[in-house]
C-alpha cells in the first residue's frame, strides 16, 4: 500500500448486513469497486463490502465510503 493511498479494509459478513439494514439498500445499489482493484486487501471475493477510510488533510476528518467488489 502506498503511503497516499486510503485504507480499503473488508467488513465481515455481520458489518455488512448492519449496512445494508442502517442503509435501507441492497448490496448491488453500493457504488462498485473491481475486484482487480490493486487497493483491495489479498483476501477479498466477488460480493464482498470493502470499507474505504480516506482522510482529508485540511480538516483532519476520516470520510469513510462503502463499495461492492465485483
Amino acid at each position: 500500500m502506498h503511503i497516499l493511498q486510503p485504507k480499503h479494509i473488508k467488513i465481515n459478513e455481520k458489518e455488512a448486513n448492519e449496512l445494508l439494514a442502517k442503509l435501507n439498500i441492497s448490496k448491488a445499489q453500493l457504488p462498485k469497486i473491481l475486484l482487480t482493484d490493486p487497493a483491495l486487501p489479498s483476501n477479498c471475493q466477488i460480493g464482498d463490502i470493502i470499507k474505504i477510510e480516506r482522510e482529508d488533510s485540511e480538516t483532519n476528518k476520516v470520510n469513510i465510503y462503502f463499495r461492492a467488489v465485483i
